[in-house]
């Protein structure tokens, strides 16, 4: 049995305040498990690689500056036969990438006045030879979800098509990179409310 991970992430300890209280909900905390292992541990693969999986989970882990997160993922990495080569590749993403945002700009209306542009990420040459190009695409897509959230469109779809990845496939990106968005800021919630109970 996978331990919890959202638990594990947050320090939870069994009995303490915080399991008591994700106990109340404990629908919303089977299926927060259940989403990790549907994501990380499904019965089939498919497309989706389980190195890319956590190549990519440790990435947006990185980009949200959550290192526990990083940590665990980068460790599932190892676990899966990810290369230090890899994770030291993935390092160097992360560091390049890191900013602030959201991005993006609406739909013209009154929502336009919180337009705000910023840097669209490209993988560097020196770490792109590292990943591959089916993990350069994942990361700049993944980037753009992370950052321009309102900017994702056609042309960075098609770039994931471009390098390998099925319709299904970026589905399945898609829904890691929503999951571990939700995962990180139940984490974050839960810390702060550990300094509070």
């Amino acid at each position: 049995m996978v331990a919890d991970v959202i638990d594990t992430l947050a320090d939870i300890a069994t009995g303490s305040p915080l399991d008591v209280a994700r106990n109340r909900r404990t629908v919303a905390r089977q299926q927060a498990q259940a989403s990790y292992l549907g994501l990380f541990k499904p019965k089939s693969m498919a497309g989706v690689s389980a190195q890319e999986r956590h190549a990519v989970a440790c990435f947006v882990a990185g980009l949200h500056g959550q290192a526990q997160a990083e940590a665990f993922y980068g460790a599932g990495l190892t676990e899966v036969g990810g290369s230090g080569a890899l994770k030291a590749a993935i390092a160097l993403a992360v560091a390049a990438g890191k900013t602030k945002g959201p991005y993006g700009a609406f739909p013209k209306g009154p929502l336009s006045v919180e337009d705000t542009t910023g840097p669209v990420y490209t993988v560097a040459p020196d770490i792109a030879l590292a990943l591959g190009r089916r993990l350069v695409a994942a990361f700049e897509h993944t980037h753009m979800l992370v950052f321009h959230p309102r900017d994702a469109a056609a042309p960075s779809l098609q770039a994931l098509l471009d390098a390998g990845w099925s319709t299904t496939d970026v589905v399945t990106l898609s829904q890691l990179v929503a999951f571990l968005a939700f995962q990180i800021r139940v984490v974050a919630g839960l810390r702060v409310m550990a300094t509070k109970v």
